[in-house]
């Protein structure tokens, strides 16, 4: 998730932390979801992540959250 650029996007593989992944999964972010990143704050934290194919919903997360999600 880290290493996406604003606009690109990829498919959730899986969540590195267990303690954020129940968090994240209540969010919509489940393996298999597609993710795009939308926007960075000026200071570049928080993100905003547009969830789900059909740009579902937009999620605001901080950047160590983010790191948690792996992308295949």
């Amino acid at each position: 998730m880290k290493d996406l650029q604003l606009g690109e996007s990829g498919t959730i593989c899986c969540l590195q932390d267990p303690e954020m992944a129940l968090k994240l999964l209540e969010m919509g972010c489940i393996p298999g979801t597609q993710v795009r990143l939308n926007s960075r704050a000026p200071l570049g934290c928080p993100i905003t992540l547009v969830v789900g194919d059909m740009a579902d919903y937009t999620l605001s997360l901080r950047v160590s959250e983010a790191a948690t999600i792996l992308l295949k």
